[in-house]
Formats: C-alpha cells, structure tokens, sequence
C-alpha cells in the first residue's frame, strides 16, 4: 500500500479574508490647529513646543481654509528679519499659509496613502469629513502602519 499524500487534510476554505487597513486606524485626531488671524510667531512657538513641522488652518466652524508649514515661516523670516527689516503688520497666518491644500479620505488604503504620498511630495494630508477637519495623516503615520503589518498582507 503506498501513501497518498503527505499534506494532510485540506482546509477546504483556504482564501484568507484580507482586511484593509485604513488611513481612518493611523490618522492623527488630537490636532495643533491654527486660525488665519493667528499671528507667525505664535505659529512658530507651537511647531517648537509640540514638535511638529506645520498644522492646518481652520475657521471658526471646524473647516480647513489652509495648512501652515515651517517652510511658510521660513519665508516671513527670509522676508523681513534677515534683511533686519521692520516686522511685516500683516505677518498672519493668512498671509503665508497654502490654501490649495490636498485632503485624503479616512476610507483610503493606507498604502494608497503612502503612493499619494510619493506622487505629491508632501508631509501631510488632513483628512476632512463632511467638509469638517477630522483629523490628519503624516508619513510617519504611514511608517507606522507599515511596521506593524505582516510582510504577506501588502
């Protein structure tokens, strides 16, 4: 009598079900957010303390109007205080911010997230919900994520 087969019993479903990770499970929800009134130095005090490189700009109803990078600030300074000029009046969030602003949706993949990431070159996507800021996605999230998938569920 010879042997059959040496793998054993067969699971009949043997299809594992894939889960999605979402940029939804990695985003950041406690955000530093600013105002278009707010003034840079305000700005560039808060990107100091909480050691973040910019935030988003929102209005009084919670909605993205723009975000504000260090880059931003660095600008104001090259504008007036390396040339030792007076301080700008108008040196507002508002002046300096980016308004055209690219926003990510809480439902994407997060490793189409991470494509995005590399097509736009930019550090951060806010994630905006019924034109409400919910909350923003950062490499570093994306880095994150990675790490602590398995290598067979990408």
């Amino acid at each position: 009598m010879g042997i059959k087969s040496f793998q054993g019993k067969r699971e009949t479903n043997q299809i594992k079900e894939k889960t999605q990770i979402l940029v939804s499970d990695y985003m950041t929800t406690n955000l530093v957010t600013f105002k278009a009134e707010d003034s840079l130095d305000y700005v560039i005090e808060q990107l100091i303390t909480n050691k973040i490189s910019g935030g988003p700009v929102v209005n009084e109803k919670n909605e993205l109007v723009g975000i504000i990078s260090e880059t931003d600030c660095i600008k104001h300074i090259s504008e007036s205080k390396y040339y030792n000029m007076p301080a700008d009046t108008n040196n507002t969030v508002g002046k300096y911010m980016v308004t055209d602003v690219d926003t990510i949706d809480k439902n994407m993949n997060i490793f189409d997230a991470a494509f995005k990431f590399i097509s736009s070159r930019r550090r951060r996507f806010p994630v905006i919900e019924n034109g409400k800021l919910i909350g923003q996605l950062s490499q570093k999230d994306v880095l994150k994520a990675a790490i602590s998938v398995e290598g067979n569920t990408w």
